[in-house]
């Protein structure tokens, strides 16, 4: 059983609390915030223990989870470097590259990076790891472990990452769902049952795919009959630029996620 210790506690700190309680996690949880009213409410929600003061908090971390802002990155790692506590940490911080943070903070810190979704509060999340070449066997599965437990993890290159956090977010997901449900109230559904039409129309069919053995090219086929309403609904969408709007969408997305990382 390791002490992690969160530097951070916002809301991707709050998720992945409320994910490692579901999972039962057998690991000893600790927040540092500077913000007492965040800590009183973690402490309350999640039971875990609190720290408001951060020399204190990485002191008696085994890990440091960092889950601040990208901006907040360099004066925090500045401190950290000061201190003697963990030696092994995991940023959850967009666009701060593995290179900086070990500059950043000295040596005897062990980085990884993740890039773990806000739904893993249900235990249903998605998490990106990406690891130095020098980093051990063991520090990896264990970081793999930690976000394993409340759901499933991929293994990519950093120079991946960028692309990984505009595509993955769960953002257009939610999107998508209250885009599609106006758009069936404005065609003359009540609001519950435009969100319900939506939500089976994104979601049930997704999990559908990605729980079944079939391609998505044959479930596209096979929902869209040529000449048929979902057919007309769909083209229309392509010409009215549904393809364009979501390409330059994530290219906007990935132009800011890009940016911290040239500091």
């Amino acid at each position: 059983m390791s002490k992690i210790v969160f530097v951070g506690g916002g809301r991707i700190t709050s998720a992945m609390l409320a994910g490692l309680r579901l999972g039962k996690t057998k690991h000893d949880l600790l927040v540092h915030d500077r913000n007492p009213g965040k800590l009183r409410d973690l402490k309350k929600r999640y039971a875990v223990a609190v720290e408001p003061d951060l020399r204190g908090a990485i002191r008696k971390a085994d890990v440091l989870i960092i889950a601040v802002s990208p901006s907040a990155v360099p004066e925090l790692l500045r401190s950290v470097r000061k201190m003697k506590g963990a030696r092994l940490a995991v940023s959850l911080a967009a666009g701060v590259r593995l290179r900086a943070l070990s500059k950043l903070a000295g040596s005897p810190v062990r980085w990884a990076r993740a890039m773990p979704s806000p739904v893993c509060r249900t235990g249903l999340g998605f998490t990106a790891v990406t690891f130095p070449p020098t980093l051990p066997r063991a520090d990896r599965k264990w970081v793999k472990d930690l976000f394993a437990s409340f759901g499933q993890v991929v293994e990519i290159p950093e120079s991946k990452f960028d692309a990984f956090t505009v595509t993955y977010s769960c953002s257009h997901g939610y999107h998508a769902l209250a885009t599609l449900a106006r758009a069936a109230q404005a065609a003359g559904l009540d609001r519950e049952t435009a969100l319900l039409a939506a939500a089976h129309a994104l979601a049930d069919g997704i999990v559908a795919w990605r729980h079944g053995d079939h391609s998505l090219e044959s479930l596209l086929k096979e929902a869209v009959t040529p000449g048929g309403i979902a057919a007309t609904t769909m083209d229309a969408m392509d010409a009215a630029g549904y393809g364009r709007a979501v390409r330059r969408g994530v290219a906007a997305g990935l132009r800011k996620a890009r940016r911290p990382s040239r500091k």
